[in-house]
């Protein structure tokens, strides 16, 4: 009798699952085409974080002035630094 329990448990278990990657096919169909991601803010004010800091802005000072991360203010001045230590 106790093995017949496990086994209706899978079954129903299985019937859940395929439900559920059913829906998430519907979901991702009915989708397509229309999330296009969240837009890069920060790197679309590279130009602005290097101008403040060429002007001698701190770089939390920087962030709190565009609305970006501080972490991305230092990204940003890493990337400059890095392409203008090639050329």
């Amino acid at each position: 009798m106790t093995g017949r329990w496990p086994s209706l448990g899978a079954a129903i278990g299985q019937f859940e699952r395929e439900i559920m990657v059913e829906r998430q096919r519907e979901g991702v169909a009915k989708a397509k085409g229309k999330y296009k991601g969240r837009a890069p803010t920060a790197r679309a004010k590279a130009d602005d974080v290097r101008r403040l800091a060429a002007e001698g802005k701190t770089r939390e000072a920087i962030a709190a002035k565009l609305g970006i991360g501080v972490a991305s203010v230092y990204r940003i001045l890493a990337a400059s630094a890095a392409l203008s230590s090639e050329i």
